[in-house]
């Protein structure tokens, strides 16, 4: 697309504030319409697959919109029956994201499959099966609160109040609660609708790519559990042909070596080098990892709370484990069979004794901070953008 204008964004002030998710929002963010800054669906694509912007020279400076632009950008928008696991890489630079759809994108990443239907039922406040355009604009108000005030004093005390609130007015209720999550979901559409419904009635004013392709160009759709489903699952398995197309160059597989290298990224090991190199030693027969081997670990990590109990119910928390230990647990955990191949080259990856066993503490600190893609890296972000801050200012000074 064409934009009418493009500006510096000054990022710096203020940085110390912002929570890691907000920060980089900011740095992958390209747009800005009526003084608000909005990923484009590349800009979120590249924010989950890469460390930095793909064009680094660009961080800070934003394109101005126009009303007229962006009427013509979401006309190009699939409704949500159309959707497919490349909707994000066909639209690239043609659609508008904000922060708020951007913490629900990070949100759906990370779901497993079995919770689906309690996301679907916490947007559906009215319990119908169907969720509105206003319901969502209301879950996502509760996203952006929830983010803003982690970290600050007090936060903890002012989300179990919350949850108090929710949770104690289902006594004037005329219903049988089903389940925790039932009583949270009918409760939010008194509590939060009264609280909230006018700021999402503002937000209602500027139409986004989500909401478009949710809602319709009217915003009058409504969106069943099986189309939110498949978005979900679509959008978890763009990201991961993204991040397996890029290594595998047309083959049908990725090297072990480069299936460490992905799942290391994001994380806080400082010597990567030593694990890729324990891996070309562990395996000198490259055999390689299928597409549908990789999905099925991403699948898994998506499960990690719940391997995490399994492994403490199997009382091995406290001491190494076997590789069938390991797939045994995951299968408990995640009804999940993960082939011999992957599990050998999972040990491989991490067996820094060359005992065959896994470190199981050591495992589940480093893979959470993979599960993340990059949301808990804020200081190492915050260096590099500090980097670039200086040498922009000293450029200028000449």
């Amino acid at each position: 697309y064409t934009c009418s204008k493009a500006r510096s964004f000054d990022f710096e002030d203020g940085d110390v504030h912002m929570s890691s998710h907000e920060h980089r929002f900011r740095m992958f963010s390209s747009v800005e319409y009526e003084g608000q800054l909005y990923m484009t669906p590349q800009n979120f694509i590249e924010s989950v697959t890469m460390s930095e912007p793909r064009n680094i020279s660009f961080v800070n400076c934003v394109f101005l919109f126009f009303c007229q632009e962006l009427e013509k950008i979401l006309t190009e928008t699939p409704p949500v029956w159309r959707g497919s696991s490349k909707l994000f890489r066909n639209l690239r630079e043609r659609g508008i994201i904000s922060y708020t759809e951007y913490l629900f994108l990070l949100c759906i990443l990370t779901k497993p499959h079995a919770g689906f239907k309690i996301a679907f039922n916490m947007f559906d406040a009215d319990g119908n099966q169907m969720v509105d355009k206003r319901e969502f604009l209301v879950l996502q108000e509760i996203f952006r609160k929830k983010n803003e005030k982690k970290g600050r004093k007090g936060d903890a005390e002012k989300s179990a109040q919350l949850v108090r609130m929710l949770v104690l007015k289902k006594d004037s209720q005329e219903f049988v609660a089903r389940s925790y999550w039932d009583v949270l979901r009918r409760s939010a559409s008194q509590v939060l609708f009264s609280d909230l419904a006018e700021r999402a009635d503002e937000s209602m004013t500027i139409d986004t790519t989500l909401l478009v392709h949710f809602f319709g160009k009217k915003g009058k759709a409504e969106l069943t559990f099986d189309d939110f489903y498949r978005f979900m699952d679509n959008l978890q398995t763009e990201v991961l042909e993204i991040e397996f197309l890029t290594y595998s160059k047309g083959m049908t597989t990725i090297s072990e070596e480069d299936f460490a290298k992905i799942l290391l990224r994001f994380t806080n090991v400082e010597n990567i080098s030593a694990y890729l190199e324990n891996v070309r030693q562990s395996i000198p027969d490259e055999k390689g990892i299928t597409f549908d081997e990789f999905r099925s670990f991403f699948q898994f990590l998506n499960n990690l709370e719940d391997f995490a109990i399994a492994m403490q119910m199997y009382n091995f928390a406290s001491r190494s484990i076997g590789q069938d230990e390991f797939a045994r647990a995951v299968y408990v955990a995640t009804g999940l069979k993960l082939t011999r191949h992957l599990v050998n080259t999972i040990f491989k990856i991490f067996d820094v004794d060359h005992d065959d066993q896994l470190s199981y503490k050591e495992f589940i600190g480093i893979m959470k901070d993979r599960l993340h893609r990059g949301a808990r890296g804020y200081k190492s972000v915050e260096r590099a953008t500090s980097f670039r801050s200086c040498l922009k200012k000293e450029l200028a000074s000449r």
